[in-house]
């Protein structure tokens, strides 16, 4: 299966990207958690067990699984202009001040020749005692004197498991996305590059680009069908970007895409993006967090006979737009926690909307929201548990885990 081909948010899924969390959580300190957008320090040993059952359960139901320092490696081994082009890229995007290091770190990185090897240090951050080998010979610094070697001179990138939001799949295209923090920003230089150059993705069309000025992610995309996309108006993604979005869409022969619903949420840590607070699980079915319920605005957009942008805010409930939107009588809106506010508040933070649907009515989920998972099961579904007391640390669940490339 070569290219995206992704019309749905619950057709069976049958190939997927990953990261796998590697020793970049364990460049997390106190100090750096707020900055690289964590809220404690996951515990590398366990994350990685709990993602590997994740990994497996998707490859037991038929999945096709690859990984995103996978695919990367495979783009720097198609030859060394590649290879120094994604280095001088990355120093570049890694925010080092001190101009004295580019080329240090260039050199550090070259001399590791194994790609995916490579691929790990670019994800894992740069310490300044690694450097010393090589830059021993350079006058000594005053900062590096007092702060020591234990410095870290290239960030870590932690949420890089959170492969939904540095890009979209949309119908056989793709977003690339700018987005909200610069800590986060970094992490689409992989997508960047494994768009232009990975044999398998080298002829999907774009509909957004990382250079563009406004902040999407995406979490905050749904495909709701092969003409309906749904975003998010949320912390992390602009109206600006949505509409930008909207005319790339609008304007690709290739795109079937007909309608866009803009859909704002509260902005907040803990709704983020859309995905995390409300998340398709049957053909007629929502996962949905109460408290975006009332009110929420919902802005139907278009493309008129005159090639312009129509934007309509829509008055009818959310369930009467989305049951039009998928061309169904009713929609049923599943509430996190059963609607109680302090079980949905907890079931909420530690992601119980922020299900992966993988076939109709068949969703992964994290086993600790047990209120939520046991009324997913009422309502007749398939309900696929994963171990998550460290994943969920990073504050997203197996939707926000995983980067759909193809469903039937």
């Amino acid at each position: 299966m070569k290219g995206i081909q992704v019309k749905s948010e619950i057709k069976p899924l049958k190939k997927v990207l990953l990261h796998r969390p590697g020793r970049e959580l364990l460049n997390l300190t106190p100090n750096t958690l707020e900055e690289l957008l964590f809220d404690d320090i996951p515990y590398l040993k366990v994350a990685e067990e709990e993602h590997d059952a994740f990994s497996l359960l998707l490859r037991k139901n038929g999945v096709e699984v690859v990984y995103l320092e996978e695919l990367m490696a495979q783009v720097l081994d198609m030859g060394e202009d590649i290879r120094h082009e994604f280095l001088k890229q990355y120093i570049a995007e890694a925010g080092v001040r001190a101009s004295k290091y580019n080329q240090v770190i260039y050199e550090y990185l070259s001399g590791i020749r194994h790609s995916k090897t490579l691929v790990l240090k670019t994800m894992e951050g740069i310490y300044l005692n690694e450097l010393n080998a090589i830059s021993r010979n350079d006058e000594p610094s005053l900062a590096d004197m007092v702060r020591g070697d234990s410095r870290i001179v290239v960030n870590p990138m932690p949420n890089l498991y959170f492969t939904r939001d540095p890009f979209e799949s949309i119908g056989i295209g793709a977003g690339i996305n700018r987005m909200f923090s610069q800590t986060r920003c970094r992490e689409t230089i992989y997508a960047d590059f494994i768009f232009r150059y990975h044999p398998d993705f080298v002829d999907v069309p774009h509909y957004y680009e990382r250079t563009l000025p406004f902040h999407i992610e995406g979490g905050d995309v749904l495909n709701l069908t092969e003409h309906t996309l749904a975003v998010g108006i949320s912390q992390r993604t602009e109206p600006d970007a949505i509409e930008a979005l909207a005319r790339n869409i609008f304007n690709a022969p290739v795109a079937s895409i007909e309608t866009i619903l803009a859909i704002k949420i509260p902005e907040s840590r803990a709704f983020m993006h859309l995905d995390t607070v409300f998340t398709q699980i049957d053909v007629d079915k929502f996962m949905v967090h109460p408290g975006i319920l009332d009110p929420v605005e919902v802005f139907k957009i278009t493309l008129s006979k005159e090639g312009k942008l129509q934007i309509m805010r829509q008055r009818e409930t959310l369930e009467m737009t989305l049951a039009h939107a998928l061309g169904v009588d009713h929609v049923t809106l599943i509430k996190c926690g059963g609607g109680d506010r302090i079980t949905a508040e907890r079931e909420q933070w530690n992601d119980g909307s922020n299900t992966l649907c993988i076939a109709p009515g068949k969703v992964v989920v994290y086993e600790r929201n047990d209120v939520t998972n046991a009324i997913l099961r009422s309502h007749g579904l398939t309900v696929l548990e994963i171990p998550s007391s460290e994943l969920s640390r990073g504050r997203g669940g197996p939707r926000c885990m995983s980067m759909p490339l193809w469903r039937e």
